[in-house]
């Protein structure tokens, strides 16, 4: 193990070559994050091979975000048990064994277990790949070297079910799987020769904390159902919050908690946190529904539907690099309020899309909401480990990776709800006012009884536009919740104090 430098602004651990296991340290988070949305498109072409009712072939993508889900919590105490650098070799191994194994897989179950292995590996790459970027390169450079990771997280997911689309479409779904390979493979290699370790830490297991959580979280992530239309998800929501709180004030009392209780008193962190909520419910939500938009209400391709949406990521790429350097220059406060307003006036710019809207109306909504949201990630991911001892980050990590995590259920749960519902509501409103009087001369009641099969066509054309309208508007009113919430997140950045260390180990200079 390297042992510490004193040297302010040297690295917590030495690596014989730091842009090479850096280099490995994002490949492996850029397979990791790909594989949370890059098996959604192929679904309906896993499920004629496999054999596998629409029910069925769901639990492809549950079983993965089950596992990743229970196990995150543990990653800090893995780390601290078996050495980082262990765990990280394993994981990594344990997660392309999987990806080989489920593009292999001849059965449903065969398929559902390896997802299963590859969610549990996957639970601890985030978190580890977070900690050993900021254990191996100086405060000074912290910033940059978080730019680049934040910059992976964000693009990975968005790009996913684009990249997903275009291996089912030209190859076989089953590359959707093998093509972690030839990027995962060199960076176990260069993890291997390069990664250091953290010292090891025989801490014991919080059995019982570990256990509330997991069941909180897995019966979170088991939601099927109409929501609370259903007693099932009543009953299931009621022991998930039952056993989260118990978890709090276990935490609170124990003498052995499952993280280090200075976590939940450090405000930045904190702060940190609840700004990853936040920001996963539209990176990861908007992911999931714009390709539906384009695909479903417009008839763009796959090809076309990656395209519409590219700027958005270009939009991440440019403002998280630019923000990695210049965050040591500039008030982080006002960093966050500005990148939450851009990003809201994005969401609230795309609450002026129509289905007869043109391709190139689409553009500049999506690069102003991508260019947002890179400002606010690097000042983010910074602020949260700002005040935070080395010793805590393994933990950190854990807990910031899972509100990445449960921000995104959170977000496509919450859209893919208003969306049903209010089409519902929309085309009740828009059908009351499809009336004869619309048409001088043409009964819309006697249609059908003069028309005959004829008739039926017509008034089936009339209810299919209906629905298209009444897609649209409530899609529109998703944007206009997320605009909304990023407007209420934009101010709370300055009830944080003004000389946080989150620029590279040095305060920002204050803007007032």
């Amino acid at each position: 193990m390297n042992a510490a430098i004193a040297d302010s602004d040297s690295p917590t651990l030495v690596t014989r070559n730091r842009p090479l296991v850096l280099t490995g340290i994002m490949l492996v988070t850029l397979c990791q994050m790909l594989d949370a949305t890059i098996a959604n498109v192929a679904l309906p072409h896993m499920r004629t091979q496999l054999g596998a009712s629409s029910d069925q072939i769901s639990w492809v993508l549950t079983s993965f975000l089950i596992a990743q889900a229970i196990g995150t919590p543990i990653t800090g105490w893995l780390s601290d048990r078996f050495g980082s650098r262990g765990l990280f070799l394993w994981a990594t191994t344990a997660f392309l064994v999987a990806s080989a194994a489920c593009g292999a897989a001849t059965s449903l179950t065969m398929m559902i277990a390896c997802r299963a292995l590859q969610g549990i590996a996957a639970a601890f790459l985030g978190p580890l790949a977070q900690t050993a970027i900021f254990d191996i390169t100086q405060p000074s450079q912290h910033a940059k070297a978080i730019a680049v990771f934040g910059t992976i997280s964000m693009v990975a997911p968005i790009t996913g079910p684009t990249l997903g689309g275009l291996l089912t479409e030209y190859l076989n779904w089953r590359w959707i799987f093998y093509v972690n390979l030839p990027l995962g493979i060199p960076a176990l290699f260069l993890l291997w020769w390069l990664l250091p370790s953290r010292p090891v830490n025989q801490r014991k297991l919080d059995i019982f904390g570990f256990s509330m959580i997991a069941l909180g979280l897995a019966l979170d992530r088991g939601q099927q159902r109409d929501w609370l239309e259903s007693w099932e998800i009543i009953c299931e929501f009621i022991i998930a919050a039952s056993a989260i709180w118990i978890f709090v004030i276990h935490t609170r009392n124990t003498s052995n908690p499952l993280f280090h209780r200075s976590l939940f008193s450090n405000k930045p962190f904190l702060f940190g946190l609840m700004f990853m909520v936040t920001m996963s419910i539209a990176v990861v939500g908007l992911a999931a529904t714009l390709p539906m938009l384009f695909q479903s209400l417009f008839g763009y391709s796959v090809v076309d539907t990656g395209l519409l949406l590219a700027p958005r990521g270009m939009g991440v790429i440019f403002t998280s690099m630019l923000m990695g350097w210049l965050i040591r220059y500039i008030d982080y406060r006002w960093a966050l309020f500005l990148g939450f307003l851009l990003a809201a006036y994005g969401m609230w710019m795309m609450m002026g899309w129509s289905l007869t809207m043109e391709k190139s109306s689409v553009y500049l909504p999506i690069v102003i909401q991508g260019l947002g949201m890179g400002i606010v990630f690097s000042p983010m991911n910074m602020l949260a480990f700002s005040t935070m001892p080395a010793r805590d980050r393994p933990d950190g990590a854990s807990l910031l990776a899972l509100s990445r995590s449960l921000g995104g259920s959170i977000g496509v749960s919450i859209i893919v709800t208003m969306l049903s519902r209010n089409q519902q509501v929309s085309h009740a409103d828009i059908g009351a006012h499809v009336t004869s009087s619309m048409i001088p001369g043409f009964d819309l009641a006697d249609v059908i009884h003069r028309l005959g099969s004829a008739g039926a066509g017509v008034m089936a054309m009339i209810d299919g536009e209906v629905n298209r309208q009444a897609m649209m508007i409530s899609f529109l009113d998703s944007f206009v919740m997320m605009a909304i919430m990023m407007l209420i997140m934009a101010p709370l950045p300055f009830l944080l104090g003004k000389d946080i260390p989150v620029g590279g180990g040095k305060p920002a200079p204050v803007v007032d």
